[in-house]
């Protein structure tokens, strides 16, 4: 089994994408795989200099000089959810590389089936959760794809960049409640501020990835709601000040939601969609609440809004579960050592 993995695109801020990448590579560090990126195209000095804080080496190079990359030629590639790397995946596959490809949609992009259409699936293929695999198996059997190319891995996840600091509620107080995502008007229900509305307590909202095109999607934040262009705050910062993190997604069906792990991790009880991802997350009424219909946001909210031991049950149960059920590292880190073994499972 290869000892060094080449990673094609590089950690950021904003975005599922972006930052289980930087979780990934810390996990791989921990099994001692020698890690090398290539940014697409261009690093990020901040990032490149957490990622040698690691061990992680940062090589520069374009699509027309990959070859040129000092032990590529035959290595074994992995990306996430980097278009780019679909471009130049071709190439790769010219210099020998095993490619592995962490796709976090629940959907093919057009150039995914492009690819597949003119050279077939990725040597391996890794779903991040049930459902994920459940959409993407019919279409990628289509392109000649075998069951042993894959395998859910659950996202890697560090708890401890989030605090767990969970905000006490009194019964005075108005409850903060808040959401974060990507700036995408697909990851808002456009009766969102109605939703948040409905609960029959005093609140304030607080959202993190606003911009015009949602505000058309959503329309205008109400007077007791607050918002922020994505990558404007620390999430970590935000989640400390809410008292629940109330996600009511749109058209949009999350994978394997990162702010879930982040919200769990920093003490904010989760009342979410029940679907996609966030059902195989959640353990209803232990670990966070699963709604199916607006009245159920606003009762789960104003559940929490007025039984704070309830509240913190829940957010400590949820933290509990990171470690034991939701990203065990040594159970992912296994996983992992079996997906690039070549074994079946």
């Amino acid at each position: 089994m290869p000892r060094q993995l080449f990673i094609l695109g590089y950690p950021h801020d904003v975005g599922g994408a972006g930052t289980e990448l930087w979780h990934t590579l810390k996990l791989w560090r921990r099994m001692r795989w020698r890690l090398t990126l290539i940014p697409t195209w261009q690093a990020d000095p901040r990032w490149q200099r957490r990622l040698s804080a690691i061990g992680c080496t940062t090589h520069h190079a374009t699509p027309a000089t990959l070859h040129t990359v000092p032990g590529l030629t035959g290595a074994t590639v992995f990306s996430m959810c980097n278009a780019r790397f679909l471009e130049v995946a071709p190439r790769l596959r010219m210099l020998g590389c095993r490619l592995i490809w962490a796709g976090c949609m629940n959907w093919l992009f057009p150039a995914e089936r492009q690819f597949y259409g003119r050279h077939g699936p990725f040597d391996r293929h890794v779903f991040q959760s049930r459902f994920q695999r459940d959409r993407l198996l019919p279409q990628l059997r289509r392109f000649g794809y075998r069951d042993e190319q894959g395998a859910v891995i659950r996202g890697a996840f560090d708890a401890a960049e989030f605090p767990f600091q969970p905000r006490p509620h009194r019964p005075d107080e108005a409850l903060v409640i808040g959401r974060i995502s990507r700036a995408a008007p697909e990851k808002f229900h456009r009766q969102t501020w109605r939703i948040y509305g409905r609960t029959p307590y005093p609140v304030v909202a607080r959202v993190l990835g606003w911009s015009a095109a949602v505000r058309r999607e959503v329309g205008p934040p109400p007077r007791w709601a607050e918002v922020w262009p994505a990558g404007t705050r620390e999430p970590r910062e935000l989640l400390g000040e809410l008292h629940a993190l109330v996600h009511a997604g749109g058209r949009a069906t999350e994978n394997w939601p990162r702010i879930g792990l982040e919200a769990m991790a920093a003490g904010v009880p989760l009342v979410v969609d029940d679907r996609g991802g966030w059902s195989e997350m959640i353990h209803h009424g232990r670990t966070g609440f699963l709604c199916q219909s607006a009245d159920d946001f606003a009762f789960y909210t104003a559940l929490l809004a007025r039984d704070e031991r309830r509240r913190q049950r829940v957010v400590r149960a949820a933290r509990e579960s990171l470690g034991r059920d939701l990203a065990p590292p040594r159970q992912i880190a296994a996983k992992w050592q079996r997906l690039l073994s070549g074994r079946v499972y």
